[in-house]
């Protein structure tokens, strides 16, 4: 059974920082396309950063310069670096698996390509 567990949220001043952690089982996870998408409320899911087999990143601009996508194979974990954090990056941060894609493409950033998600965690920064 493929399960991803997302963990590293919190609340946090602006300009602070946060790690947050997605750890993959059930399959190898970091072989395909992943990816980092958030919701804040009253408003639609979106994708934040994805990451692929071969290592390649992609980010939505609003984040670009500020958040890190990252994984370690030998610990089938996705990571997501964010740093100078803003109130309107306030929301609930999921991780998923575009299983069983290799390269995420352009199209990353649309969540109905994943087919795994983890339970999200809370991202609250305040100003």
């Amino acid at each position: 059974q493929v399960q991803l567990v997302e963990s590293g949220g919190g609340s946090v001043q602006a300009g602070g920082s946060l790690r947050l952690s997605c750890a993959a089982s059930g399959y190898i996870a970091t072989d395909y396309c992943m990816g980092w998408f958030r919701q804040a409320p009253g408003k639609e899911r979106e994708g934040v950063a994805s990451i692929d087999r071969g290592g390649n990143t992609q980010y939505v601009d609003s984040v670009q310069g500020r958040f890190t996508i990252s994984k370690d194979n030998a610990k089938n974990t996705l990571y997501l670096q964010m740093n100078s954090l803003k109130p309107e990056d306030t929301a609930m941060y999921y991780c998923a698996a575009d299983f069983p894609r290799l390269i995420c493409g352009g199209s990353w950033s649309r969540a109905y390509r994943y087919k795994y998600w983890g339970q999200g965690t809370q991202v609250t920064v305040s100003s």
